[in-house]
């Protein structure tokens, strides 16, 4: 069978290989566009396996929502450029779609769930690889299911999201929490979030750093000096301590005045927690030039 341009340009926009990979998987199938289709997501697959130690600290968070329900995946590239890329932003709502839909419970199990497409998730991640020339993992996915009020943000570089969820008040309110926890990035809800050790680890620095005047007053005094120190420390790292950025009060007044409360939020902020590789290129050259 003749190889043709127009049947070569329908496998590429198929599948995003390149021209060349194209017309030699059409040839090797004998013109079948599905048989090479299929040589090619095989192929894609054994070239993510190759790049799937490269480190992949970039990338874009992915929204989706329903009513009540809201899924956050994060998805890593190996740069910016691509994370910015329009076929990685499609990729990636993508896939936050066919989270939502299929009620993945972790990013694990969003491997084999479907895209529109008809393609699994992870068939689609070992195309975009091939396409864009780079590892891409699907690292994280958090969800929430409520009867109350979504608040859903995403910072518009793709690199911040939130959901929040908000029993009472209303979606304007939940959004503009969400905003807040995407701002502030407190690691805790409430003061009761706050583990016992980490307050305990405070109470013995604020101590320690006391003079030996104040350490020699009253037991009772001394213990209140210290409980006000905790107090302001515990009210930084909760969201409900933390003075509203679209207000002048804590956040736990603003809720408790609409009469809601914040069961739970999810921050997922891309990256976090991975050691980025930091390239030397003088020192590279230095060494290349030894040699």
């Amino acid at each position: 069978m003749e190889i043709t341009a127009s049947l070569v340009k329908e496998l590429r926009e198929r599948t995003g290989a390149g021209m060349m990979e194209c017309k030699k998987a059409l040839t090797e199938a004998g013109g079948d566009i599905n048989a090479a289709a299929e040589a090619l997501r095989k192929s894609g697959a054994a070239k993510a396996d190759k790049k799937a130690d490269r480190v992949a600290a970039e990338g874009r968070l992915g929204l989706a929502q329903d009513g009540g329900k809201a899924v956050l995946v994060e998805i890593n590239s190996e740069t910016d450029f691509v994370a910015n890329d329009v076929n990685f932003k499609n990729f990636v709502d993508s896939v936050a779609a066919a989270a939502l839909a299929s009620g993945a419970a972790d990013a694990e199990a969003l491997k084999t769930a479907k895209l529109a497409s008809g393609e699994t998730v992870e068939e689609a991640r070992a195309t975009a690889i091939q396409k864009l020339g780079e590892n891409i993992q699907i690292r994280r996915l958090v969800k929430v299911d409520t009867t109350g009020n979504v608040g859903a943000y995403v910072h518009t570089n793709g690199k911040v999201g939130v959901l929040v969820d908000l029993i009472g008040g209303d979606v304007e309110l939940a959004r503009g929490l969400a905003m807040h926890v995407a701002a502030l990035k407190p690691p805790h809800n409430k003061a009761a979030d706050v583990p016992a050790e980490f307050v305990e680890k405070e109470k013995e620095i604020e101590l320690a750093k006391m003079s030996e005047k104040d350490k020699s007053k009253p037991a009772d005094i001394l213990e209140k000096i210290i409980a006000g120190k905790i107090n302001k420390i515990v009210s930084e790292v909760t969201l409900y301590g933390q003075t509203y950025v679209l207000g002048d009060t804590t956040v736990e007044q603003v809720v408790k005045a609409a009469g809601a409360d914040v069961a739970g939020f999810q921050l997922l902020v891309v990256g976090e927690g991975i050691e980025k590789v930091v390239e030397d290129y003088a020192a590279e050259v230095a060494k290349a030039m030894q040699v």
